[in-house]
């Protein structure tokens, strides 16, 4: 850890390029035991284990990464990005441990990967645009996430989101969009289709009153705004009560809201329900568990 003085936020770091690949079969080894064993989540700045920063035209193929210090792959800033048969790889409680981390990135696409860590598979936060991720395998982790969005009253922009094709298994959620109280700005224009749950905690989640701190987060009038959001073709199984769960902002609703041919039940015998608050909701075909728009 003594190496990482100068910079603790990253480990091997790509940038300013153009029209340039990182690919050939080998694994990247964080070894990140130590870091999570001295507080990487709560007390030390930890680096991700691969940046690409400010690059475009960039393909990232068949590597294998393990055990990174934080995030395991960061795409931060580029454009023009394909990602193409990664593994992604730490134990299930290894603290902020992101599979994929794409944020002020436009027209990347994530395909045929396999993600099982502690946090994330795929997270896309503030500035990302269209991001296309299909035939993705997640598990265990803490889902595919939109967020979170506007911490600390910032702004935040996210638009043109597709999640096509994926499989997730024992995670903790499945789909989310996650917002700050406070924030503002936009996540809009968010598909995500053909999707198999297994044994998800909260396979469809937006949650506008994400607080990820130890005192509590207060009420606040502001918020980042959800609207024109699809979930087409989502079954499978739940694993808490609440399998779709919508809780949006009181004075910032989420807006146009569509789901179609949804269909979730619970993994063990007994009723799921449905939770929607403060949402503008469409339903098309079948869809299971119900709630009512309010």
């Amino acid at each position: 850890m003594k190496d990482y003085e100068n910079d603790r936020r990253h480990w091997i770091k790509f940038e300013s390029l153009q029209n340039f690949r990182v690919k050939g079969g080998g694994t990247i080894d964080g070894n990140g035991q130590i870091w999570w064993q001295n507080s990487c989540k709560t007390y030390l700045i930890c680096g991700q284990a691969v940046t690409f920063y400010e690059c475009n035209n960039i393909i990232v193929s068949n590597l294998k990464f393990r055990n990174s210090q934080k995030m395991h792959v960061s795409f931060d800033k580029c454009a023009d990005v394909k990602v193409v048969r990664l593994f992604v790889a730490a134990p299930e409680n290894s603290p902020n441990t992101d599979g994929i981390h794409v944020t002020a990135t436009q027209n990347i696409q994530i395909s045929r990967c396999v993600i099982k860590t502690g946090d994330d598979c795929i997270s896309i936060v503030s500035g990302s645009r269209n991001v296309k991720a299909t035939d993705i395998t997640c598990g265990p982790g803490h889902g595919i996430s939109i967020g979170s969005l506007g911490a600390g009253n910032s702004g935040a922009q996210v638009s043109d989101v597709v999640v096509n094709r994926a499989i997730l298994t024992g995670t903790s959620n499945g789909v989310r969009i996650k917002t700050w109280q406070g924030g503002s700005g936009y996540a809009r224009n968010i598909q995500f289709q053909n999707i198999a749950m297994n044994n998800v905690t909260n396979p469809i989640i937006i949650d506008q009153n994400y607080c990820d701190r130890d005192e509590p987060c207060h009420e606040q009038a502001s918020a980042v705004r959800v609207s024109n959001v699809m979930y087409k073709n989502i079954k499978g199984t739940s694993a808490s009560k609440v399998a779709i769960n919508l809780e949006c902002s009181k004075s910032v609703r989420c807006h146009e809201i569509v789901m179609q041919d949804v269909s979730l039940a619970s993994q063990r015998p007994e009723y799921v329900e449905a939770s929607c608050v403060s949402v503008d909701l469409t339903r098309r075909g079948i869809v299971t568990p119900l709630c009512s728009p309010n």
